[in-house]
């Protein structure tokens, strides 16, 4: 092997953030946050998501959101629903003014009659 070309391996500690699971490997990822477990420093990598919350090794699924983009989904839904409540659509703009026609149809005819 050539030397000073290949990155240091060292002890990590790798924290599954979503269900607070620990993985000790070694890796050559660099972290500045360490920790001393047994007498051994690791250095701390977290992770969002591990075998551990992964639904394909669970079988159960684990809803894990870290951009809140469940609940703003949620929230642009019935942004959308009030919103369409309020509001006219083209159907019954068209009913309206039919019925205001045919209104104005009968009191012609009527007045025809007399």
């Amino acid at each position: 092997m050539k030397k000073e070309i290949h990155p240091i391996s060292k002890p990590t500690l790798f924290v599954d953030t979503s269900c607070g699971i620990e993985f000790f490997a070694d890796s050559t990822v660099k972290s500045d946050e360490t920790r001393t477990v047994n007498g051994v420093e690791y250095q701390v990598f977290n992770v969002e998501i591990s075998s551990a919350s992964h639904p394909f090794y669970t079988g159960k699924q684990i809803l894990v959101d870290t951009a809140r983009r469940v609940e703003k989904f949620h929230e642009k839904v019935a942004k959308t629903e009030a919103a369409a409540k309020i509001r006219k659509g083209k159907k019954a703009k068209k009913a309206k003014t039919l019925a205001k026609t045919k209104t104005e149809t009968k009191k012609k005819t009527e007045k025809k009659e007399k």
